[in-house]
């Protein structure tokens, strides 16, 4: 659709239909009320027009200057002379602020609260004064049951809207009071052109061709579409992309439980397989231990078999005796020689006599040197380090003392011995 609509009663798509070849055009909307809420021009303003919003109730000042940047939006009432006038607000419905005192009163007996608010007053002349400087396309008046008040203020010769729209219905009701005022419209070089059940347009002489466009109520031809039909599509949109958008996600969902599925059931197959080659390998273990369990009772049974024999009794001597290691009888024997030698020497050197019997005797035989040197060598290391010792040569102070003396006697002999 071209057009999208938020006037009450299509009051926009009538005068679009009039006015769209004008490009951003200007509007004069008295009683403007809510910025979008049934607004006359809200559908102007997005395609580019502006204009002044006369709204007196002081809660819509911040929505027109948040939403209409570009207009002129004015906190005050349309009357036949300025000051200050009484505003008589209807809150729990919205768009039935009226200045009138008859309205008001009407409204209370029909059980709906009247709030009162005083409100400066201005005239339309003084405003289009301040603030036209050029042609106004058109001006809509609103303004339940005071409209004959705002046209008196009006000065048709300084300002000419080229469509003029006016409510003309009693509020709350279907009773026309259009006889009260139009004269004040048609007066001014205006006429008549066409009545929608709420308004009645009126187009200037100067622009009478106008009116033809004005004739025939809004239809299909007028490729318009309600903003609130375009809202619920809006939000139908929405609604059907989050719904596409919640079934990719289930989708997806859908994929990823199939993969972990898959996953799963891979893994539960490896798994059994892995648990199976587990059971046989502990089959072939416990199947290994029986085996060797039967071996080691086997050898066990040998063995002691082999101790209850007679043969194993008999020959105990001779393993005695072919046994190896420090224990041997090789070794057991040996270590005997030694003590008994290291004694007899220990004797021998303790005695001096003998000493200066055999030293001579030894000095001559080297076969004898070379048995009491290896003796001597062998009584070193079984023996301690000698206190005193200090200045004992190094390879000596291991050695008894005894030893070391006797090594002395026999190296003094040796040199004496020398030629």
């Amino acid at each position: 659709m071209s057009f999208l609509s938020y006037a009450q009663n299509y009051e926009d798509v009538l005068l679009w239909r009039a006015l769209k070849h004008v490009p951003n055009g200007f509007y004069i909307d008295v009683g403007a009320n809510d910025p979008e809420l049934h607004s006359v021009t809200k559908a102007f303003y997005d395609q580019g027009w502006s204009g002044i919003n006369i709204e007196p109730m002081p809660s819509y000042g911040a929505a027109f200057r948040e939403q209409r940047p570009r207009d002129i939006n004015l906190n005050v009432a349309a009357g036949a002379s300025s000051g200050s006038i009484t505003l008589f607000d209807v809150p729990d419905v919205n768009g039935w602020a009226s200045t009138d005192a008859e309205v008001a009163a009407n409204h209370r007996a029909h059980g709906h609260a009247v709030v009162e608010h005083t409100v400066p007053l201005l005239t339309l002349t003084e405003i289009c004064r301040q603030h036209v400087s050029g042609p106004v396309h058109f001006l809509k008046i609103d303004v339940e049951g005071f409209e004959a008040d705002v046209l008196r203020g009006m000065d048709f010769a300084l300002c000419r809207p080229w469509i003029v729209v006016v409510e003309a219905i009693m509020p709350n009701s279907r009773d026309s009071n259009h006889l009260q005022w139009e004269h004040l419209v048609t007066g001014h070089q205006y006429r008549f052109a066409w009545f929608d059940g709420l308004n009645r347009y009126y187009v200037a002489d100067e622009h009478a061709e106008l009116a033809e466009q004005l004739q025939v109520q809004p239809n299909v031809f007028d490729d318009y579409l309600t903003h609130h039909l375009d809202k619920a599509w809006q939000r139908n949109k929405e609604l059907d992309r989050q719904l596409k958008h919640a079934w990719q996600l289930n989708e997806q969902a859908d994929q990823r439980a199939g993969e972990l599925e898959q996953t799963l059931a891979s893994t539960l197959v490896q798994a059994a397989a892995r648990e199976r080659q587990l059971a046989q390998q502990i089959q072939q273990l416990e199947a290994h231990l029986h085996q060797t369990a039967s071996w080691g009772k086997d050898v066990e049974q040998r063995l002691l078999a082999v101790y209850a024999s007679s043969s194993w009794r008999i020959t105990a001597p001779l393993r005695f005796l072919m046994r190896r290691g420090e224990n041997s009888l090789p070794n057991l024997a040996r270590r005997a020689v030694r003590g008994a030698l290291r004694r007899t020497v220990r004797w021998l050197t303790s005695q001096q006599a003998l000493r200066r019997i055999l030293l001579p005797i030894i000095i001559r035989s080297p076969w004898l040197s070379r048995i009491v040197s290896r003796s001597l060598h062998v009584i070193k290391q079984g023996a301690g380090p000698a206190a005193g010792a200090a200045d004992v040569p190094h390879l000596q102070r291991e050695m008894p003392q005894s030893a070391r003396k006797v090594l002395d006697d026999l190296r003094r002999a040796q040199h004496k011995g020398q030629p």
